[in-house]
């Protein structure tokens, strides 16, 4: 199957934009919204049963699914609606107390940062940061600066996996042992790491791991995961406590009880993931690894592209890219250049980062995109800023 400009028709994308943002929303291609749309419509055609008969079995198989691709096992995986929920979901289900820190760092994405702070405000708790090098000197150099934060007093960490404002993707293998140590819970927010990086979960160590389906999936709006260590996964919530809590059931484990019905919803986006592995895994012959590869290798001939229009360096190293990449641009207002951007037909975030009005713009590479959307950016972006 073709990629890049000739793949374009299997998305719904506007043609009038060279969309370069796959890391916000991601986008859903046309076959896994036929998929979802079939699954609607049985849904549809007898709601009792497709949600008592129907839905535990379409669910098993779509963890079992995504738990291959994840290196985890399906009963260490539950379904939530997007990252943020599950790292709210482990926020809220730990006891944390006067004294206690809560450490992240100063790349973490601002919804977590807030979880963590509400968690911090009732529970007395502190919220501590780490600051990481920007530009990224070296993948150790990101480790060290994290684990340098740790203290007596540290509890938990949470770590973005790929951070979304600089794009950077932490060397969590490094730092997570480090943690594990020091008796530190670990809580990863791996929004973007799924079909960006590969990723084994229980090798991995991390207390809590959760990720969206929906960015480098593929998969709907409403897809993502949570993954919890068997030694912790008795005391996980779901947010919204629902029917699972007190159910009598001893066939499923209390796990997938609580966390596979909180209330009535459209399950349909995360029945959708088998569907969005099949696609992604069929449009090269080396499958979802093979397409990972070739994005990386875009997202940085695109970025190489940039740095020489803008003069600058790439502020992190190759290892510590992914599918994203993010370019440091000069001080200015950056929701109207995004606008700008967007009236030349360009969609790509354009972010304040460290603070206003320092700001980065932010590329993405997914199999849709092809070279010439980044050299018609270069063309442009000078002429823009000025």
């Amino acid at each position: 199957m073709a990629l890049g400009l000739a793949a374009r028709g299997h998305w719904t994308l506007s043609p009038a934009v060279a969309y370069l943002n796959h890391g916000s929303y991601g986008a859903t291609p046309r076959p896994v919204l036929e998929a979802q749309a079939r699954l609607r419509a049985e849904l549809e055609s007898g709601p009792v049963h497709f949600m008592g008969c129907r839905l535990e079995p379409l669910l098993d198989e779509a963890r079992g699914r995504l738990a291959g691709l994840l290196g985890a096992r399906t009963a260490d995986l539950v379904f939530v609606p997007n990252a943020t929920h599950g790292v709210n979901a482990v926020l809220r289900s730990l006891p944390f107390g006067p004294g206690d820190e809560l450490l992240t760092t100063d790349h973490a994405y601002n919804a977590c940062r807030n979880a963590l702070d509400e968690v911090a405000d009732r529970t007395g708790a502190t919220v501590t940061v780490a600051r990481l090098p920007w530009p990224v000197p070296s993948a150790a150099a990101l480790a060290h600066a994290v684990v340098g934060a740790f203290t007596d007093h540290t509890r938990l960490l949470l770590l973005d996996h790929v951070t979304s404002p600089t794009a950077t993707v932490l060397p969590v293998e490094e730092i997570l042992p480090a943690a594990r140590s020091r008796g530190i819970f670990t809580l990863v927010d791996g929004a973007h790491a799924p079909g960006m990086v590969p990723l084994q979960l229980t090798a991995l160590g991390a207390d809590a791991y959760t990720g969206n389906c929906h960015k480098w999936l593929c998969a709907p709006k409403g897809a993502a995961f949570l993954w919890v260590a068997p030694a912790h996964q008795d005391r996980m919530r779901p947010p919204a406590v629902s029917h699972g809590r007190n159910a009598p059931r001893t066939d499923r484990s209390r796990f997938h009880l609580e966390f596979d019905w909180t209330g009535t919803a459209d399950p349909t986006a995360a029945l959708c993931v088998p569907a969005a592995l099949d696609f992604l895994g069929g449009l090269l012959p080396g499958g979802l690894p093979a397409l990972m590869a070739r994005n990386a290798g875009l997202a940085r001939h695109g970025r190489e592209l940039l740095a020489r229009a803008l003069g600058v360096n790439p502020p992190v190293p190759d290892d510590c890219t992914g599918s994203m990449a993010s370019l440091p641009l000069p001080p200015g207002n950056a929701p109207a250049l995004h606008d700008a951007l967007y009236d030349a037909g360009f969609e790509l975030p354009v972010m304040p980062f460290p603070a206003a009005p320092a700001r980065l713009l932010r590329i993405s590479a997914q199999a849709y995109n092809h070279p010439g959307e980044y050299e018609a950016l270069a063309r442009a972006l000078p002429a823009l800023l000025r």
